[in-house]
């Protein structure tokens, strides 16, 4: 037996037989592989008789040698049988370039067609979380013995002390953005006392909630979707699952009811910090004393616009905790995939509140709390 690996051409009727002989390995392919590539004439059939021993490289040598001349390999042994299958596997999931790109009129509805697929089998998904959300939720109502109290006061505390820090100083900063603003335009009719009004209103019905929802959604709603994606990579959802937890119950509900419960809380404290700011800067800025400033705003702001943001508070919060649980719940693949889910969280919540948002700007608007 040979420790060299060679081959021969046998002739025949049909075309040549390729006739290898002793082992195709890596360390013998090399001598012989510029020779097969100059091979002469039809080759109709590889040999693998005379063979001694054979590795993924021999095999993948003869499975290309076999594609490009359109031979056929015989007398493989059982081991040259199971690596020339597994390459031809791994060689028909190669999928060759288009040799051209199609024109712009047939590409961008094509485009525009798998963008709407896409949108639609999103769509069926929401739903089906949704759904199952409602079906956990009917189950706990049912039971409430298994509802995770610990696990809610827990995540109150992530989501909403924990954020007082941030969301503090953020609403004290645009309270200040805005009266400062609001003054320099209102100095030209001499209304700089409306800045009062401006700040007020502005804080309590929409920039304290909105404001909030978007801090909430970049800092919980990331998180949510992060932590929930990463077991499920690491398999410890379907380990819940297995052991009779359900993980809608145990991670989802939680995470939801403590958004809707923070969010209103967080939005009031929001719009608070931010009258302050104004005040603050009425204070130096514009000569209005500090106590004034406060007193005006309990005769200028009407009650119904801090209904409007408690009202806001638990729709964001319930849309912002869907968001990052839904995101976080898809992730399948690897760690690349928790980092896009989580960044789809954010931008999804936050679009939705904004367009929320508006929605509610019209509605209250209509019933005459404009």
């Amino acid at each position: 037996m040979t420790d060299i690996a060679d081959f021969t051409l046998r002739p025949g009727d049909s075309g040549d037989t390729l006739v290898f002989t002793g082992p195709l390995i890596v360390a013998t392919m090399g001598r012989i592989d510029d020779r097969l590539r100059a091979l002469p004439g039809p080759i109709a059939q590889i040999d693998l008789g005379a063979v001694s021993v054979i590795d993924t490289v021999g095999a993948w040598v003869c499975c290309r040698v076999a594609r490009e001349c359109g031979a056929k390999i015989i007398n493989p042994c059982d081991a040259a049988a199971r690596l020339i299958a597994a390459m031809d596997t791994i060689d028909d999931g190669v999928r060759a370039e288009p040799p051209h790109q199609l024109p712009v009129w047939t590409r961008v509805p094509a485009e525009v067609g798998d963008s709407m697929i896409e949108y639609r089998h999103a769509t069926v998904t929401v739903l089906g979380f949704v759904g199952q959300l409602v079906l956990a939720t009917g189950a706990l109502l049912r039971h409430p013995g298994r509802f995770r109290f610990r696990a809610l006061v827990h995540q109150m505390e992530l989501v909403g002390v924990n954020a007082l820090g941030i969301i503090g100083l953020m609403s004290f900063l645009v309270g200040i953005v805005i009266a400062q603003q609001g003054a320099v335009q209102l100095r030209q009719f001499g209304a700089e006392i409306y800045t009062v009004n401006l700040v007020g209103r502005l804080t309590l019905r929409e920039l304290g909630i909105l404001m909030t929802a978007i801090m909430v959604a970049g800092r919980s709603g990331s998180a949510f979707a992060a932590e929930i994606g990463t077991m499920k990579l690491t398999e410890e959802v379907d380990a819940m699952r297995i052991i009779g937890v359900a993980p809608m119950e145990a991670l989802v509900i939680p995470r939801i009811m403590a958004t809707i419960v923070m969010m209103p809380l967080l939005g009031v404290y929001a719009a608070v910090l931010g009258i302050i700011g104004g005040a603050f800067l009425a204070q130096f800025a514009l000569g209005i004393p500090f106590v004034s400033f406060l007193t005006r705003i309990r005769e200028v702001v009407p009650i119904f616009d801090l209904w409007v943001g408690l009202i806001k508070g638990p729709v964001f919060g319930l849309i912002v905790s869907i968001a990052g649980c839904y995101n976080g719940m898809q992730v399948t693949a690897n760690a690349e995939e928790v980092g896009t889910r989580t960044t789809a969280a954010v931008v999804m919540a936050i679009f939705l509140v904004i367009v929320l948002d508006a929605i509610f700007a019209i509605l209250f608007t209509e019933v005459g709390w404009g």
